[in-house]
């Protein structure tokens, strides 16, 4: 699988594990060197070839726990039922314990986290898939620029945590850090459930979320909406679509927080709203009603410089806000 992403231009070439140095240090001896000189001056018994192989049978090289293929077994089991997508499960989700992870290339670099293509596998069978691995940086790398207002609402089960976060002190930065992974795939869980147009949330390990690969088979992801030229989208289907998922959301107490036409994927006409962690409970959050009209203005911008009347945007705030219940 591996060798037919080598020529894609969407991924970065992944080098095999160990092959970085490995060998170069046996480059440095060969048998014309001074070093074998001064050993066999000093009469020192290297043994035969028998009795190297003996003492091999003997102490036979450790057994490593890894796959014979890829890159590590399968981390379905290491995921507790709660850290697992929501059921019904689609026929595509790997959940064999025999299953093989190995990582295809690099999908997308963020601020906050990167997203790479992996393929799930059981070896000897055509049970395999592929998925969008998401890896939120840790502490020290993360810029989570945005933290102040999304937070607004939200509360941690321990008070003195909570007040850490309000306070920005270095405990209360790595408590906000370690919420975005969570919180993100808590909101693909619920969201998928509520029947929103999010790609489907496998499973959750550490900060690592495994998920829906929105693309083709052989690797290429869906294109952003901003990359899609006029010709190539139906408008009128396109926003039909985003707002039958804002409804969704909204009717659920619940805005995006940060949508626009570079969260969004196409494929094949479907459209798919992706990068939820900083999701808003628009009732809890004071400016929730801000949030919800600014994530219809940002991507209906798109829209409208393609042909969308501009009432359209000004009507769907006015439904959404009225799903939410934040007005009469």
């Amino acid at each position: 699988m591996r060798e037919r992403f080598a020529d894609s231009d969407s991924f970065s070439r992944i080098r095999p594990k160990g092959a970085s140095r490995r060998g170069r240090r046996a480059d440095r001896f060969d048998d014309s060197q001074p070093e074998y000189d001064y050993f066999a001056s000093t009469g020192f018994d290297f043994g035969t070839d028998a009795e190297y192989e003996s003492e091999e049978q003997q102490y036979p090289a450790p057994v490593t726990d890894g796959p014979a293929t890829g890159d590590r077994w399968s981390t379905w089991d290491q995921s507790t039922p709660t850290e697992k997508g929501p059921e019904p499960r689609p026929d595509w989700v790997v959940t064999e314990l025999a299953a093989v992870d190995t990582e295809l290339g690099i999908v997308k670099t963020g601020k906050e986290a990167d997203v790479f293509l992996l393929e799930r596998a059981v070896p000897g069978t055509p049970r395999r898939t592929l998925m969008a691995a998401k890896r939120y940086r840790d502490a020290q790398h993360r810029m989570f620029h945005r933290d102040s207002g999304y937070l607004e609402g939200r509360q941690h089960k321990e008070s003195r945590v909570t007040r850490a976060m309000a306070k920005r002190t270095a405990f209360g930065k790595e408590a906000i850090a370690g919420q975005w992974a969570a919180a993100e795939f808590a909101a693909l869980c619920r969201l998928w459930s509520a029947g929103v147009a999010v790609p489907y949330p496998v499973q959750i390990t550490g900060t690592e979320i495994l998920m829906e690969f929105v693309g083709d088979e052989n690797g290429t992801a869906a294109p952003r909406l901003a990359q899609l030229r006029a010709e190539e989208a139906d408008i009128d289907d396109l926003w039909a679509q985003l707002g039958r998922s804002l409804a969704l959301l909204a009717y659920d107490g619940y805005a995006h927080g940060d949508l626009s036409a570079y969260n969004i994927l196409v494929h094949r006409g479907r459209l798919v709203i992706i990068d939820v962690p900083q999701i808003v409970d628009v009732v809890a959050n004071p400016r929730g009603l801000s949030f919800l009209e600014r994530d219809v203005r940002n991507v209906g911008a798109w829209f409208v410089s393609r042909g969308l009347p501009p009432e359209s945007v000004d009507a769907l705030v006015d439904s959404l806000a009225a799903d939410a219940r934040l007005r009469r």
